[in-house]
């Protein structure tokens, strides 16, 4: 896979939660909430301040991490889910 995303954008890939039961109760996928941890796979160059200096990026590749729960993009590659956003979306470092 060959994307590198731009500026301050963050590739993420998400990591589904166990699946729990309790009972016999099943909850279909489409009821089940959208996860907000990830792994980050690839990371933009930084931005550019108003001086036109490049501001690297506080995550890296490898992290782990917490974002809100509608934040990004889902694309879809090579039959893999991934987010993209910008880092401000992201809410902490695991």
């Amino acid at each position: 896979m060959k994307i590198r995303p731009l500026a301050d954008r963050v590739l993420i890939v998400p990591e589904e939660e166990e699946e729990k039961r309790k009972g016999s109760i099943v909850i279909p996928d489409t009821a089940k909430e959208k996860p907000q941890e990830g792994k980050v796979i690839a990371v933009g160059e930084g931005r550019l301040s108003e001086k036109g200096e490049r501001i690297p990026l506080d995550v890296k590749k490898g992290d782990r991490v917490l974002f809100g729960k509608y934040s990004g993009t889902e694309i879809e590659i090579d039959g893999d889910t991934y987010l993209i956003m910008h880092e401000s979306d992201i809410l902490a470092t695991i």
